[in-house]
């Protein structure tokens, strides 16, 4: 607990920093005495923990808010002309944080060593005025101590979380018997015992994953990748679409940890030479989350691959994902029609999922009979009626949709339309009073009709069936927290085919506790719209080229990805770092 010398010394600062005035830190002092004394607590005064008048004045604040346990370590900082820092798991070094003083020290003096820069040793405190366990980190450690301030709840979380992660591979480690090599898929190199797997229902490998999944979704994490090198296993999460590095653990665990999260996902753990997929589900703080699993072996063992779905995320409503109002409305009128074809295109990663399901939820009502063939499922959504692909007993796409069919469906999402089969039979129903949206992997709207063409759908039942496609990608946004003006380059601004001029207002994220010095936060969609209608309908009908449908399109005024990026980028949404690196992918 924060313990700077007394109650009224903590008092002292805030009304110093004009955290508080006067009154109401008397005020706040007699609720926090009072308290203690029906508790029995109170012997003197010195005896309140001053972290109390913390939690007081979170109970007690303002309406803003203003009195938080953020704003008063904030003071604390300015007071003692030190930094104060949001705790952030990826800037840390694990085995800095726990090979330089024991948990019960730690918790015991409530600070916590993170890395060290410069040859100093950075150390998150509560309370700066602890020399004497300072004094102590100086020494163990033979370096000089560089004391940060944080926030009581970021330095008992970052104290438990790593040295709970840290014990549970230490004592899975130690449960492993034997001295053989695990070279993985390579070859296996054994000596006279060779390696024994970690039971599955070890406590300590519960530990391990139970922290790896709680750590993903704390950092709003899509992806986990768990790698096994030559020595060790390397976790990288992915984050606003970019891998970052969070964990590394031992070689001789990975098997465990990979037999654990497939216990979970139920799948056959004594298979290992083969890809696996599976799924679980976690509920965490009353929040249950989705988390689709593929197990592939590679070169030293078994590569783990967990999808996060995250439930508020893929359930946005349409006018949430990025749209500008014209594409948006032009897309609902797609989803209002009673039949037909509507397609989202783009690669792995370029949120279709997210805008299928959203799209599924805004034409949700007890009215319709709405089902889903997915490979495999993404989310289990109750509202709908969702089949999963089941190759291994000929459960295909093809197969599943003729049996949808018979089902009396209203509105049928395909998950993607993959072969000739499944293409005809998609358009087929399309043709016979049902809506159905499905996904392609191509670029942008006009390549989607020649993929249609090449998959040997003939050219007037495209036109009689499709309704619209709609292209999408993913750029990061930035951060509100620490969005700041921001002067780029005219030469710059002119490779996005932007012409500079004086009133123009643009905007960078210079990098905060939020968004993990990063300048982003979140990502949003950047859409290209395409109506079949007139024209172009008449364009598929004998079947010409990408690029002649492509300038048709334009010519009647239709968005590419590439200007919208633009429009999101002078809107003050995203940076020219995220439109070029956009547009490098596009060309």
């Amino acid at each position: 607990m924060l313990l700077i010398n007394d109650l009224k010394r903590l008092g002292d600062i805030l009304v110093k920093q004009t955290v508080i005035e006067s009154e109401q830190l008397h005020r706040l002092e007699q609720t926090v005495l009072k308290t203690w004394k029906r508790g029995g607590k109170l012997k003197n005064r010195e005896a309140v923990p001053a972290y109390h008048l913390i939690q007081s004045l979170s109970a007690t604040g303002d309406r803003n808010g203003k009195l938080s346990p953020e704003t008063v370590m904030r003071a604390v900082a300015k007071h003692y002309n030190l930094e104060f820092k949001k705790l952030d798991p990826l800037e840390m070094d694990a085995k800095v944080v726990t090979g330089t003083i024991p948990k019960p020290f730690a918790l015991k003096n409530m600070m916590v060593p993170l890395f060290k820069q410069d040859d100093k040793l950075v150390v998150a405190v509560t309370d700066p005025e602890r020399k004497e366990a300072i004094e102590q980190i100086r020494m163990v450690s033979n370096s000089e101590v560089e004391m940060i301030i944080a926030t009581k709840e970021d330095v008992e979380t970052t104290i438990n979380s790593f040295f709970s992660f840290s014990r549970a591979i230490r004592q899975a480690e130690e449960n492993v018997t034997g001295t053989g090599m695990d070279l993985g898929n390579l070859e296996q190199l054994a000596h006279i015992k060779s390696e024994a797997d970690i039971s599955s229902t070890d406590r300590n490998i519960q530990n391990a994953v139970d922290t790896l999944l709680r750590d993903a979704m704390t950092l709003r994490s899509s992806d986990i990748h768990i790698e096994p090198k030559r020595d060790e296993t390397v976790v990288r999460n992915r984050i606003d679409g970019v891998l970052a590095q969070t964990h590394k653990f031992p070689k001789v665990v990975h098997s465990a940890i990979t037999s654990r999260i497939k216990l979970l996902a139920r799948m056959n753990i004594s298979e290992k030479r083969r890809p696996q997929d599976g799924r679980i589900k976690v509920q965490q703080d009353d929040k249950e989350t989705e988390m689709r699993v593929s197990v592939m072996p590679v070169a030293f063992g078994e590569k783990v691959v967990i999808r996060i779905f995250d439930n508020e995320t893929a359930f946005n409503d349409l006018d949430e994902l990025g749209f500008f109002k014209e594409e948006l409305d032009l897309y609902k009128n797609f989803l209002g029609r009673p039949h037909g074809m509507a397609l989202v295109t783009g690669p792995t990663g370029s949120g279709k999922t997210t805008t299928l399901y959203s799209s599924m939820k805004y034409l949700n009502s007890p009215d319709k009979n709405l089902v889903t063939v997915e490979d495999p499922i993404e989310m289990v959504v109750p509202e709908f009626n969702q089949v999963g692909v089941q190759n291994a007993i000929e459960m295909t796409f093809a197969v599943a949709l003729r049996a949808i069919l018979r089902q009396d469906p209203d509105i049928i999402m395909i998950g993607e339309i993959r072969d000739t089969e499944t293409a005809e039979i998609a358009v087929k129903a399309a043709l016979t009073g049902h809506l159905v949206l499905s996904t392609l992997h191509t670029n942008d709207t006009a390549s989607s009709l020649t993929r249609l063409l090449d998959l040997g759908i003939e050219p007037y039942l495209i036109k009689t069936s499709l309704i619209g496609v709609l292209a999408q990608r993913l750029v990061r946004v930035i951060c509100d927290e620490c969005k700041t003006p921001h002067e780029y380059d005219s030469e710059v601004l002119s490779s996005a085919g932007i012409s500079p001029a004086p009133d123009l207002k643009l905007f960078k994220g210079k990098g905060c506790d939020k968004c993990r010095k990063t300048g982003y936060y979140g990502r949003k969609g950047v859409h290209e719209i395409l109506e079949i209608s007139g024209e172009v309908r008449e364009m598929i009908a004998v079947a010409v080229s990408e690029d002649a449908i492509k300038r048709t399109a334009e010519r009647a005024g239709i968005k590419t990805i590439q200007e919208n990026a633009v429009r999101l980028f002078l809107k003050g949404d995203t940076t020219m770092e995220e439109i070029l690196k956009l547009q490098s992918k596009l060309d």
